[in-house]
């Protein structure tokens, strides 16, 4: 990808990591799909690091923002989906 993924610098190095994960998985959602299970497990990692809804908000808006790719629209997709789906945004 030709930008930067939002994160926060007081993060330890495995966080960020995790948190590039999540940002990641939102992508392959919207480019060639990736299995419910798989993005909500990715995604409750991300909320053991960003528990506050005001902060995912931010660092969401900014990522869509830069990459156009809402992740919540992908999380609200995985949430009503059965699990064994694949997530898949047009």
């Amino acid at each position: 990808m030709e930008y930067q993924y939002p994160i926060d610098y007081h993060w330890s190095t495995d966080e960020i990591v995790d948190v590039i994960k999540f940002y990641e998985a939102v992508e392959k959602a919207y480019e060639k799909g990736i299995p419910r299970d798989e993005l909500m497990n990715i995604y409750r990692r991300f909320k053991e690091i960003v528990p506050s809804k005001a902060e995912e908000k931010t660092l969401c808006g900014e990522f869509e923002e830069i990459s156009g790719y809402s992740s919540y629209r992908a999380i609200k997709k995985a949430k009503e989906a059965e699990p064994g789906d694949r997530i898949i945004i047009k």
